[in-house]
């Protein structure tokens, strides 16, 4: 899967869920599922994310235009 979904972490910085491989359930499925109730969400491509990990916690995402909120199907 070339798709990634980022949501804001709680701790701060961004959440980075990474869907599995062979997962039959769509994006929307897998945002309603794991993404946290009522955070807003992006779904990006892999090459949107930093490769370098060292700084993970100072990442930003603008999340004002979400593509939804965790939480809703």
């Amino acid at each position: 899967m070339d798709k990634r979904i980022i949501f804001p972490n709680e701790g701060g910085g961004i959440a980075v869920l990474i869907p599995a491989l062979e997962c039959e359930l769509a994006l929307e499925e897998i945002t309603a599922k794991d993404v946290p109730a009522g955070l807003p969400y992006l779904i990006v491509d892999v090459a949107d994310i930093p490769a370098d990990r060292t700084f993970r916690a100072a990442w930003e995402a603008d999340f004002s235009s979400p593509h939804g909120f965790g939480g809703q199907a």
